[in-house]
């Protein structure tokens, strides 16, 4: 049953870095779902670290931002305290201003008690396992798990991207958790363009003749599995990397793997790419696209080499399977990966109906359309339970009642 009114109430989407989008996967999610949401008479808010202009921007596409006052800063153990004060001021801000607050991550559950006391409803968006991932130590990892239990204790609602997801916290806590999953548009054809590429891809790579790789460069995401693999592998292909690396430890790990590397191979790593027309070329015009994350739900990267119709290679997991299902071919290490890569430079025409699965996949079940629709469901319904639970119950008049 839908829940339908002309206007609609308010939320903020809070968690994220901000938008537009210069960072990572919540940041996408966010830039696509608010301002849909926002076309469908919702009052939208989104929070934004400090930007760094004088006067940052106050809209994007119909949605109000806001902005925590105080810039990031540059040492990372002080980072993790900015990262929560960040999120406790935007539960603050959102708490006042909106009706409904969906949390992304929980960096910062001691403060989600905040909506609670302005009666409003509080989902959470655990993203993946947080505690899985290997660049925290064993301390990190704990106070990690304590986090989790804390966002469970809290939210009213927990939002799962993924069923594997949704099966964990339905399993351990007992919860009935909302299964929806990412979005993604079809994005129209791009034509090879030499000028849309980065000045370090200009002159090293050509039209569907190399191999690439979008993500955060990061342990858990296999980047070193995959440089291992195409290493191994016959291909005289480039490999393509995309992304920033956050520990300057698995950075030179990784680049260390290069040392003597053939003469006919070459690994480019690009650093971030935000400009969305080249990335998009990138992803649209490569030989097959590797994806290597391993502890998250449903990857916005993966979906979207999926609807820009990519051979996919993709590390075995329950996610990536979950998303894929037989429209892309596994590998659990560098070994198996090079004998897949082998096989796809020798016989490219075995691996074109890869394509076409995953597209069509991709289109049936992780369409914005069909997202948007989810959460509009979902956040019109819980509001109108909220509020007939704050609306005071008008008691009829006993017949002769005199107020004197």
């Amino acid at each position: 049953m839908r829940f339908s009114q002309k206007k609609k109430n308010s939320i903020a989407i809070i968690g994220s870095r901000g938008i537009p989008n210069n960072y990572g996967g919540f940041e996408c999610f966010t830039e696509h779902i608010s301002p849909k949401l926002a076309k469908k008479d919702y009052e939208v808010y989104v929070s934004c670290e400090h930007s760094g202009n004088v006067n940052p921007p106050k809209k994007f596409e119909g949605v109000n931002l806001f902005y925590f006052p105080i810039k990031h800063p540059k040492s990372n153990l002080l980072g993790m305290f900015y990262e929560i004060l960040y999120d406790a001021y935007s539960l603050l801000y959102a708490s006042l201003k909106t009706d409904q607050v969906y949390m992304l991550g929980y960096s910062a559950p001691i403060f989600f008690f905040i909506p609670k006391l302005f009666g409003k409803k509080l989902y959470l968006n655990p993203d993946g396992f947080e505690w899985k991932r290997n660049k925290f130590n064993g301390i990190i990892k704990f106070m990690l798990k304590i986090q989790e239990r804390l966002g469970v204790f809290w939210a009213d609602k927990i939002i799962a991207d993924s069923m594997g997801i949704k099966k964990y916290y339905d399993d351990k806590y007992g919860k009935n958790t909302e299964f929806i999953a990412y979005g993604v548009s079809e994005t129209p054809k791009i034509n090879w363009n030499e000028e849309y590429l980065p000045e370090s891809l200009k002159g090293i790579i050509e039209d569907s003749n190399y191999w690439l790789l979008v993500a955060r460069l990061e342990p858990e995401n296999n980047i070193h599995t995959i440089v291992d693999g195409y290493l191994k592998s016959k291909t005289k292909k480039p490999l393509v990397i995309v992304g920033n690396f956050l520990n300057s430890d698995y950075e030179n790990t990784v680049k260390d793997m290069m040392d003597g590397m053939d003469e006919d191979k070459n690994i480019v790593f690009t650093g971030g790419i935000y400009n969305q027309m080249g990335l998009n070329m990138l992803r649209q015009n490569s030989f097959c696209y590797l994806h290597g994350h391993s502890v998250g739900g449903t990857n916005p990267s993966l979906i979207e080499a999926m609807v820009f119709k990519n051979i996919i290679f993709a590390h075995k997991n329950q996610f990536n399977e979950e998303v894929c299902q037989d429209s892309a071919l596994y590998f659990n290490d560098s070994d198996e990966l090079k004998t897949k890569m082998n096989d796809a430079d020798d016989f490219p025409q075995n691996y074109q109906i890869l394509k076409t699965l995953a597209f069509s996949r991709v289109k049936q079940e992780y369409s914005w359309e069909k997202i948007v629709s989810r959460y509009d469901d979902l956040f019109g319904i819980e509001y109108s339970k909220q509020k007939e639970r704050y609306t005071p119950t008008k008691l009829p008049l006993t017949e002769g009642y005199n107020s004197k």
